[in-house]
């Protein structure tokens, strides 16, 4: 008997990304994303691997849709390419890329599973890349034209909508670290991005009212909860601050239709804040319908005189961590929804990713053992389980991933799946960790 039973209504998903998993990257028409040009680039992705085929779920999705109706998937979230609908990014539609995700679609309704659609993740056309990308305000303008696109043909039968996913993701790791496409190092840059996002996101949920589209919509950014390295007031503050950088820049404009004060200052003193008009703000905060965010693992921090704050994570060894060597912490999970729950008046709110990558052992039978995954599913499913009894309108959840895929800068080197897959054959196989979480939905529970 399930010792941890959830709301009758309580969503189970599995989620991916387009880039991920589809492949067929030039094929039917596509256009090349920053992510093709990316990851062809020599030097950017772990042994030049790239997503040019990836799990070519684009011609295997009939096979991918029958494994997730036999774990019992409930809601599956994908992600669009917007290149495979706009080759340059604007202009004529692409109707083979649109027909691909009518007909996946169709086929999710008709197997019980319902859809839920990411617009963004972070398949940017390279021809809008070629005019500034994100930091060009117009690409704002492209990205709504682009959703109007999305929305008309399967915003009657798509009920959850995600405008972009991990904005903190695009902004950092992709125009100030570098390390993901389009593979900008520049400050200034990244915030200009982040606004223009932003507006971009209200921009298409001001639309998706307009359109009288009759689901809903939200955002997902990514966070992890902050701690500090101790109880100084420096290092309390410093804590505030990074939460404030990773987080708050993210959700605040969002919900509140302001940035975080002591964010906004940081930023000025280094002379990078964007301008913009006023008025975004307003566009910016159009009223969503759930905040959903991704969470993997937490942040330590401490004080630093010239940075404001640094991460110690590398620094402490009394946690377990996953293949990606990020702590494993299912508390963090807890304390970030009960910060949303509490800083955000309350709404409602879906977990729109968590897993963790870890080598599989593949026994002799062909069985794919994976306990170490299946124990941080069930330390951080107890955490959600935990928020709902708070009180917490929490909707749902989505494990990542439904299978192993193009793990980014990673290439195929880490695997996040309850399905593995073979990238030499492609054959798909249910991990232990699948049937698991197979055994949990049917038991609405653990």
């Amino acid at each position: 008997m399930s010792k941890i039973i959830f709301p009758e209504d309580f969503i189970w998903g599995a989620a991916t990304s387009s880039y991920q998993i589809e492949g067929a990257y030039n094929e039917d028409g596509k256009g090349e994303s920053i992510w093709d040009r990316f990851a062809h680039t020599p030097g950017k992705i772990f042994e030049g691997h790239t997503g040019d085929i990836a799990c070519d779920h684009y011609h295997r999705y009939k096979e991918d849709v029958q494994l997730m109706k036999e774990i019992g998937i409930k809601s599956y979230r994908f992600s669009i390419s917007w290149p495979r609908i706009f080759p340059d990014g604007k202009g004529k539609p692409n109707e083979k890329g649109v027909d691909f995700y009518k007909r996946l679609t169709d086929l999710l309704l008709e197997n019980g599973i319902t859809p839920a659609v990411t617009l963004y993740h972070w398949e940017l056309p390279q021809k809008l890349q070629d005019i500034g990308g994100w930091a060009n305000r117009d690409v704002t303008d492209y990205f709504t034209e682009y959703s109007e696109t999305i929305l008309k043909n399967l915003g009657d039968v798509v009920p959850i909508w995600i405008t972009h996913n991990e904005t903190f993701i695009v902004t950092f790791l992709g125009h100030v670290l570098g390390i993901h496409a389009p593979g900008i190092k520049d400050m200034k840059t990244a915030l200009q991005v982040s606004h223009n996002l932003f507006l971009s996101h209200g921009k298409t949920v001001k639309l998706f009212r307009e359109m009288n589209v009759k689901g809903q919509i939200g955002i997902a950014p990514n966070i992890s909860y902050v701690y500090p390295a101790s109880q100084s007031p420096e290092d309390i503050a410093a804590a505030e601050l990074a939460f404030g950088v990773h987080a708050r820049w993210h959700l605040d404009p969002v919900i509140k239709g302001e940035y975080p004060k002591n964010v906004v200052e940081y930023y000025e003193k280094r002379g990078i804040l964007p301008s913009y008009p006023q008025e975004d703000l307003k566009i910016i905060s159009e009223p969503i319908d759930f905040i959903a965010f991704n969470y993997y693992s937490p942040d330590f921090v401490k004080h630093d005189d010239e940075q404001g704050f640094v991460s110690i994570d590398s620094e402490l060894n009394n946690f377990e961590r996953t293949e990606m060597n990020w702590i494993v912490y299912p508390q963090g999970l807890y304390d970030t929804i009960m910060y949303l729950h509490r800083e955000y008046d309350q709404p409602n709110i879906i977990i729109s990713e968590n897993g963790a990558a870890y080598k599989d052992k593949i026994n002799n039978n062909g069985r794919i053992e994976d306990t170490k995954r299946i124990n941080y599913l069930v330390d951080h499913l107890t955490q959600v389980h935990r928020a709902i009894q708070d009180g917490v309108n929490l909707k749902g959840y989505y494990l990542w991933s439904l299978m192993d895929n193009f793990e980014w800068s990673y290439g195929y080197s880490k695997r996040f799946g309850i399905i593995h897959v073979d990238h030499e054959s492609q054959k798909r196989t249910i991990k232990d960790s699948g049937y698991w979480y197979k055994e949990t939905i049917a038991n609405n529970g653990f």
